[in-house]
């Protein structure tokens, strides 16, 4: 290791290769830990069943201080699953265009949505979804930061930990107003794009929202329900039609 001795045995531990490498490495480490953990939680739900079941004079007193014990250990191995598992795209192992594509499909296709994935303007500009539908016209991206990465908004600015986020979300913006252009150019139906961001992994505020330097910044399953709340325009299924072929003619899919 760079400025390191070597009379000193490097550890293991800070030479990996990536945050996420350090990350499922720990993870694994500390199994042997959690299980402990889950067994002591177990115990005591064990106990409180069967002072439950003893409080109330219920039958099968045993079996009810083992139901549950084995409810709280359930409980406590999936919030740990869970939570291992939403750190999937930060560590490469899901696809987040995937994820959002699936949810936006599920919740927007029967309510007259158009979702096209991928589509980029040459030289100038791509996104991960376009959504077309009767309240307006959006952009989605996503993206995924460290587990302790907090997104936050101070003053109006974006700031992930303690670093200015204008950087990442400018480019968002100026995509949303390139596609708005070439849209409404190419169609004659006057469009405004609202860009949007699937966050898969950092931490959000409470309610897993947050809009700040022109860009809302929202958990995945959150996106629909958002495009359904916040119309920006009121398009027939003409017009709906028309944008999403141009849309699929002029663009280019990447």
């Amino acid at each position: 290791m760079p400025g390191g001795s070597i009379y000193v045995q490097q550890d293991e531990k800070f030479t990996g290769s990536s945050p996420q490498w350090w990350y499922e490495k720990f993870y694994r480490e500390g199994a042997q830990s959690r299980r402990r953990s889950r067994m002591i939680k177990a115990a005591v739900g064990a106990v409180a069943g069967l002072g439950f079941a003893l409080w109330h004079s219920l039958p099968g007193t045993v079996l009810w201080g083992l139901a549950a014990g084995g409810i709280v250990a359930a409980v406590d191995w999936w919030l740990d699953w869970r939570s291992f598992r939403a750190t999937a795209v930060w560590r490469g192992k899901r696809r987040g265009e995937v994820i959002t594509g699936r949810l936006l499909r599920r919740s927007l296709g029967r309510q007259g949505y158009r979702v096209l994935d991928g589509r980029a303007i040459r030289d100038q500009a791509s996104i991960d979804h376009l959504v077309i539908g009767p309240g307006g016209v959006w952009i989605v991206d996503n993206e995924s930061w460290s587990p302790d990465t907090e997104i936050a908004s101070y003053g109006g600015k974006l700031f992930f930990g303690e670093k200015y986020g204008k950087s990442t979300a400018k480019p968002l913006c100026e995509a949303a107003m390139a596609f708005a252009e070439l849209l409404s150019r190419e169609t004659g139906v006057e469009v405004e794009i609202r860009p949007l961001m699937a966050v898969h992994c950092g931490m959000l505020p409470r309610g897993g929202s947050l809009t700040a330097e022109g860009v809302t910044f929202l958990k995945p399953r959150l996106v629909a329900r958002h495009i359904r709340a916040h119309q920006t325009a009121r398009l027939d299924d003409a017009q709906i039609e028309l944008l999403a072929r141009t849309a699929a003619r002029e663009l280019q899919r990447v």
